[in-house]
């Protein structure tokens, strides 16, 4: 495996406007799926809000006196209309509020999305892109005609820069394209969307997050 590898960079209108030396240790190192697996479970386990619950027969309503004596009346002996067996009761062993989080480490998580990245990447779906569109003025229209010209997907996740106000609002209500904060990049949201593509603003935020932030050489063709 080489140290580096080259991408190329793509105008909004799909012209070739470069090249850009990536380290191989982000995008061509190797897909560990089980820990992929494991990183993603606890990506999805964290999102669940856990706030499910159920009462027990000490916390329905009534229940105070009991239904018939206890013995004489041929019926089985009973205590209180709020046990579990009567109709309104208290729930036996039902859900309760729990976190439902699983700990993964730094590295791991790190490890997952370089291993999602660089899948992506081998089988050519990760685009670099200058800009989405020109100027001040949002345009839905003009990013997704970007989009189109420097990539063919059904669905796309576009990572952007904080900074990058104009495309932020640009792709906000596209249904097929999933804008991320460079920073919140993670194997999930790689792994359920076809294309990965980075503006080169977040190109270089994604490589500095690794360490690389000065190894990306830009060359002009």
């Amino acid at each position: 495996m080489t140290d580096s590898m080259s991408l190329e960079v793509f105008s909004a209108s799909g012209q070739k406007t470069g090249s850009i030396e990536v380290p191989a240790a982000l995008f061509d190192a190797p897909a560990n799926i089980p820990l992929i697996h494991q990183v993603v479970v606890a990506q999805q386990a964290a999102a669940r809000q856990g706030t499910h619950a159920t009462k027990t027969r000490g916390e329905v309503s009534g229940g105070g006196q009991k239904p018939w004596r206890q013995k004489g009346t041929g019926r089985a002996r009973q205590g209180s209309r709020r046990a579990p067996q009567w109709t309104g009761g208290g729930t036996v062993h039902g859900p309760q509020p729990r976190s439902y989080a699983q700990r993964t480490n730094k590295k791991m998580i790190a490890a997952a999305l370089r291993g999602a990245v660089s899948d992506r990447m081998r089988d050519g779906r990760v685009v670099v892109v200058d800009q989405l569109v020109d100027g001040q003025t949002p345009s839905t229209q003009k990013a997704l005609k970007a989009l189109s010209a420097v990539a063919d997907y059904t669905t796309a996740i576009v990572v952007l820069s904080r900074s990058e106000d104009v495309a932020w609002m640009s792709l906000r209500n596209v249904v097929t394209v999933h804008p991320i904060a460079v920073d919140q990049l993670n194997a999930y949201d790689v792994l359920v969307n076809q294309t990965v593509i980075f503006t080169q603003a977040a190109l270089t935020e994604y490589l500095a997050r690794f360490g690389f932030g000065q190894s990306a050489k830009e060359e002009t063709r």
